[in-house]
């Protein structure tokens, strides 16, 4: 228990930072792991709504300051370059 009444406050700041962190960090998760399951059926136009869906989430959680921006950047090029071999033009 805290002991001062700004220990108490901190404690429900950081239990709802906790929360809406894990919103975020959920979301970028849900939204790489439909990518990585579109990768699997080879349909272009799918992955590359995946792809950009993915991109917006990470973004947004940038943005958010939930996750860092090197983070993002690393994921976002990871999925790029599995779903370049699909989006190629022939």
């Amino acid at each position: 228990m805290p002991n001062k009444k700004s220990a108490a406050k901190r404690i429900l700041i950081a239990e709802k930072n906790r929360l809406y962190n894990r919103y975020w960090k959920t979301r970028c998760k849900t939204t790489a792991k439909n990518f990585m399951e579109t990768i699997g059926g080879g349909d272009k136009e799918a992955v590359s709504l995946r792809l950009s869906e993915a991109t917006s989430a990470l973004d947004k959680a940038v943005a958010k300051g939930v996750v860092h921006r090197n983070t993002a950047a690393r994921r976002k090029s990871r999925m790029s370059i599995l779903a370049s071999p699909l989006l190629k033009t022939e």
